[in-house]
């Protein structure tokens, strides 16, 4: 399972958009990549509604989606059309799903970035269907393989800056994941870091001095543009 910080695992895949080679096709691009549990899911059903909306405006932030089931390209694209067709969320309808989705039949993506929680849908009513009907000769995680709600924020140079899992029963909120990415992208072009709850226009923090002298400076004669309350705490106002 990559971690914060690793080399994003490359891959060659087919999707609703063509073939995909990851990282590759998205070099100098923040990659999105999401993994949802299977095609035809209520949950998955407004998630793919809410990321096609936003998909424009993650584009002015110069980042790309990716999403991710080990159903097959022809079950892919019959869900994708009923989207279109059949659905409507939140005033949103005939929304047309225009980011790839990655066919994963023999999970090989999905294992490398380690989107295969088998006990996550871990519920009495769960476990005892699916005892029933094998029999109760297997054991539990021989039974679940669908992709947990994974998010993976991936920067232009590949490498994993955010990491994100759902349960099976909770969507995702997409609105998070792209403050979350401006987050990162603001403590990178400004070497700053984001408080809690962080929005564009916020104030932002300084990092901690690492030496006496630059704590003394701190302590000693603050910037007039900061707000200090103690050495390793100092707020500065977003000016962008």
């Amino acid at each position: 399972m990559p971690l914060i910080g690793d080399d994003a695992p490359a891959f060659k895949a087919r999707t609703t958009q063509g073939m995909v080679n990851f990282p590759e096709d998205y070099k100098g691009k923040w990659v999105i990549f999401f993994s949802h549990p299977s095609d035809f899911t209520p949950v998955c059903t407004t998630e793919f509604i809410k990321c096609a909306t936003m998909q424009e405006e993650l584009k002015k932030l110069n980042s790309e989606l990716i999403g991710l089931s080990v159903d097959s390209i022809y079950s892919h694209l019959a869900w994708l059309e009923t989207i279109r067709d059949r659905v409507e969320y939140k005033g949103f309808k005939n929304i047309d799903v225009m980011f790839p989705v990655i066919e994963d039949l023999s999970m090989e993506v999905a294992r490398k970035y380690g989107m295969i929680h088998p006990n996550a849908n871990y519920t009495p009513e769960a476990i005892l269907e699916k005892f029933e009907r094998s029999g109760g000769v297997l054991p539990i995680r021989k039974f679940t393989t669908e992709t947990i709600r994974a998010v993976f924020i991936i920067d232009p140079m590949g490498k994993i800056r955010a990491i994100l899992y759902y349960p099976f029963s909770n969507g995702r909120s997409m609105d998070e994941v792209k403050r979350l990415l401006m987050a990162i992208q603001k403590s990178d072009s400004e070497d700053v870091s984001t408080p809690e709850g962080w929005s564009p226009g916020d104030d932002v923090i300084l990092p901690c001095p690492v030496t006496w002298t630059d704590v003394k400076e701190r302590l000693d004669g603050p910037d007039k543009d900061l707000k200090c309350f103690d050495w390793f705490l100092c707020i500065k106002k977003d000016t962008q």
